[in-house]
């Protein structure tokens, strides 16, 4: 016996699904259909790997997409049915079965979608289920069959009634695959494969025989014609030899030696046959391959003979040109040279200037840091000494000194850390919709204090309503340097009001306004001037580097906002800060 008809039968159930070289066009095609969706990067690579029939890699970017919720649901049908071919391909049926049943029923490729479910659910021994896929596909036209051959329909639905042992339903596939064929070599495999099914079934072995007979006529009577056939000689040779071999199994099984000896015999022959023609096509591919090896001498000589008739030709030519790129590459050098050395005497400027400012901070930091840390170590050796005549009052007063010293500093240190982040860059930076009232209500409560102690009336009168697009720490930093320059410019039993108008088309003005000891005209232009130095302090009995004010101009100028100042000698001043404000709907 050449081989046991169960093990015959497992090997069909690959053989009836994948007997014809699938139509690689498909994969081509789910390529350029990925071509539209040029906003999803990763459902096009998936697809370029798909079309390369890298699985994993295509697993890998379908999971990408697929992660995005994207609402095209084109887009997500693709990544449904090639991330579904490709778990298929690894085997990993049941999530492949998942994957292919999310497609919608509008899908450019629902028919090649329901041959896999038809191919998993056979894979999962689901016959049934399998059959009502292949069902509807079996009824389309010829003409509807793009991707793959009705021939392929017929086959896995006859071998679905088969493992079902609805071997009526079967034989009427097998027919009709039989009648939408006329390929003889196709033939010959449907009668050895329906022969093969019916072996294992004893009520049905007789018809096995007869089909294991047809096949073996019908290898008799085929001759190969290489000008009228798509098969090689060496594939009439194997199905003559399958055809014999299995017609020996039969009369070896039914204890028929002489006639087993007689197709074993032919079998040999058609064996021996396949080996020689094996041999001469192989002969036949090294003289092609010296062939064109010689003739590939031959083209090579007379290439390289051009070659060098090229190359004095134009070996002028090549000269001139080098001379011509070795003069530009000199320009290109020398003007590049050029440029780099005025940038380097403007960074130079720049750091010079930036130099300067560093020194006069230090400076004014150093002095300024020096007063309040002297003023509150002598205000400290008075306060022990109050402390030990446990005089109360004067402590009260001495604490609430030492506390404003101490906020002095405070805000000193915490512009000089903004400055040092605007001058690296290094600042977090978001521009919001935020509501003025309650920013100027929060900045003023942690003045309170201070404003107590010079007994300062404040007044917040900004609309509740008024929205600027502005980020919230750098208007929280603005806001609170104004109200600190207003405190401290500010006579005792002053008033400091803020207030909001909206006078100019798509800014807000925020208004911090006292009633302190004002200034010059010359010292507010002065103010207003952009520039990277520090101003010079026209009141030196006020702490205070002019940092403060620096810091408030280059953030709101970061705001896309706009700074302004009146003011007058002994009535007060005006700081005016002018944001984008959102716009109103409708």
């Amino acid at each position: 016996m050449y081989y046991k008809p169960l093990f015959i039968f497992f090997i069909l159930l690959n053989n009836f699904i994948f007997s014809q070289k699938k139509d690689n066009s498909i994969y081509f095609k789910v390529l350029e259909y990925s071509l539209q969706f040029e906003s999803e990067p990763d459902l096009k690579k998936a697809s370029l790997f798909f079309s390369e029939k890298e699985w994993d890699s295509t697993l890998v970017y379908t999971q990408k997409q697929l992660k995005k919720n994207t609402s095209n649901i084109n887009a997500k049908d693709l990544s449904h049915y090639i991330r579904g071919v490709s778990l298929s391909k690894r085997k990993i049926f049941i999530e492949a079965k998942n994957q292919l049943m999310l497609i919608s029923t509008d899908f450019e490729f629902s028919n090649i979608k329901e041959f896999y479910l038809a191919y998993i659910n056979m894979r999962l021994s689901k016959y049934n289920e399998a059959i009502s896929h292949l069902l509807p596909l079996s009824r389309l036209s010829n003409e509807e069959f793009r991707y793959f051959k009705k021939n392929k329909i017929l086959n896995n639905l006859a071998l679905c009634y088969s493992l079902l042992n609805q071997f009526d339903k079967a034989e009427f596939y097998f027919k009709k695959h039989n009648q939408n064929t006329k390929d003889t070599l196709q033939l010959i495999n449907n009668f050895i494969n329906r022969a093969n099914l019916y072996y294992n079934n004893s009520k049905n072995k007789d018809l096995a025989i007869k089909y294991f007979k047809k096949a073996y006529i019908l290898s008799k009577i085929i001759n190969y014609k290489p000008s009228n056939t798509n098969y090689s000689k060496i594939d009439f040779f194997k199905r003559k030899r399958k055809a014999a071999k299995n017609m020996a199994a039969v009369e070896e099984n039914s204890k028929n030696y002489k006639k087993a000896l007689t197709y074993r015999k032919e079998f040999e022959k058609y064996h021996d046959s396949l080996n020689d023609q094996n041999k001469i096509y192989a002969v036949a591919q090294k003289e092609k391959e010296f062939a064109v090896k010689q003739k590939q001498n031959e083209v090579d000589i007379l290439q390289v003979q051009n070659e060098l008739q090229v190359t004095q030709r134009n070996i002028f030519l090549y000269a001139a040109i080098s001379l011509l790129v070795l003069l530009s590459i000199s320009f290109y050098f020398y003007r590049e040279k050029v440029k780099r050395n005025k940038i380097i005497a403007l960074q130079k400027e720049d750091l010079d200037i930036l130099n300067e400012t560093k020194d006069k901070l230090f400076s004014i930091v150093s002095h300024d840091l020096r007063s309040s840390v002297n003023a509150l170590k002598t205000s400290n050796i008075v306060l022990l000494d109050n402390l030990a005549s446990k005089n109360i009052n004067a402590l009260e007063n001495l604490l609430k000194k030492n506390s404003a010293i101490v906020n002095g500093a405070y805000g000193l240190l915490d512009n000089l850390l903004h400055w040092a982040l605007s001058q690296t860059k290094q600042g977090y930076f978001e521009i919001t919709d935020t509501r003025l009232f309650f920013m100027v209500e929060q900045m003023a409560y942690n003045y309170k204090p201070l404003m107590l102690e010079k007994n300062i009336q404040f007044e917040n009168n900004v609309l509740k309503k008024d929205i600027v697009l502005a980020d919230q720490e750098s208007l929280k930093l603005i806001i609170r340097n104004l109200l600190d320059n207003a405190i401290k410019f500010s006579n005792k039993d002053g008033i400091i009001k803020v207030s909001s108008r909206n006078e100019q088309e798509g800014y807000c003005d925020l208004i911090v306004e006292d009633t302190g000891m004002g200034m010059s005209n010359d010292t507010r232009i002065m103010l207003l001037e952009d520039t990277l130095l520090l101003s010079k302090k026209e009141h030196e009995t006020i702490i205070g580097t002019g940092l403060g004010l620096q810091l408030c101009k280059t953030m709101i100028k970061k705001n896309n906002g706009r700074f302004s100042i009146e003011s007058e000698l002994g009535i007060g001043t005006k700081m005016i800060v002018s944001l984008p404000k959102k716009q109103e709907n409708g």
